[in-house]
């Protein structure tokens, strides 16, 4: 099976979807990403000892309960550090951003959802997937690589784009980080959105970042990781006011996010990306 997330993925030109319509699945090229050689300078010098050494492996759920450590788990029941790094280019693409996505009671009120993968981004660095304000706010973790996928929704009106930052930090940056995102509210500042992933020809083609109209972004803290996600109208259509996914998920909300469930589909995506990306990680860990 050929590994890795794919350099970009685009359906055949001959074969352009209807206007509004959920294109079929993409047709797509699966190459292995490309493993990056590890920067030895003083800054991440204690990272590479924690590579040779084998600290932790992917986890964390989206919606919370998997944000910090359990207390009841013991050291050798959590995941090792440089697993995680490893994982992005050793996994196939369908593991990493499954081709459907089934979201039981992931709608709003408790609502199935399924969701299409419509294209997988190239893997690459923050620089192109997040604004400057965010930028900033992730760079004392460092960025090793992002990794990213656009999905549809089954009636092709909304569209999500999930992703993740591998980063450079050790445990204690990482929960540094987590803090003062908490402590600052920094995942529900409009500021610090994700940016899009577009995908030419497909339902996907208008979500740029005037189109933004949920979001969420989540640190863990027990491996290095961020996982983030943003949500909008396939159809292209802007929205002035993006509201946070946990705003846009509370029942009773007024917003165009809330009342057309975007909130939902950006957690509801970013939580199975997780879920699949730490089966993966723990599958490797056990014994054969």
């Amino acid at each position: 099976m050929t590994h890795g997330v794919p350099p970009g993925t685009h359906p055949s030109p001959h074969h352009s979807p209807h206007p509004g319509a959920l294109p079929g699945p993409p047709t797509e090229t699966t190459t292995r990403l490309r493993p990056v050689r590890e920067r030895r300078s003083a800054r991440t010098a204690g990272a590479l000892v924690c590579l040779v050494l084998g600290l932790g492996l992917i986890g964390g759920a989206v919606t919370g309960s998997w944000l910090m450590d359990d207390p009841a788990a013991s050291p050798a029941s959590q995941p090792r550090y440089a697993d995680v790094r490893a994982l992005w280019h050793s996994v196939p693409v369908d593991t990493l951003f499954p081709r459907t996505i089934k979201g039981e009671g992931a709608g709003p009120g408790g609502a199935d959802r399924v969701w299409t993968r419509v294209a997988v981004a190239p893997d690459g660095p923050c620089t192109g997937a997040f604004d400057p304000l965010l930028l900033k706010a992730l760079r004392p973790v460092g960025c090793l690589r992002v990794l990213r996928a656009t999905y549809a929704d089954a009636t092709a009106s909304g569209v999500t784009t999930v992703g993740m930052v591998v980063t450079e930090a050790d445990r204690d940056a990482m929960t540094d980080l987590y803090r003062r995102f908490s402590q600052e509210d920094l995942d529900e500042r409009a500021d610090l959105m994700p940016r899009t992933f577009p995908v030419p020809g497909t339902v996907a083609a208008g979500f740029g970042d005037r189109q933004r109209a949920s979001w969420t972004v989540s640190v863990l803290t027990d491996v290095p990781v961020v996982v983030f996600a943003v949500s909008g109208f396939a159809d292209g259509r802007p929205v002035a006011e993006p509201v946070p996914a946990a705003e846009a998920t509370v029942p009773g909300g007024t917003s165009a996010a809330a009342q057309a469930g975007l909130g939902h589909e950006a957690r509801g995506i970013a939580d199975r990306v997780e879920r699949a990306l730490r089966e993966s990680a723990t599958s490797r860990e056990r014994p054969e």
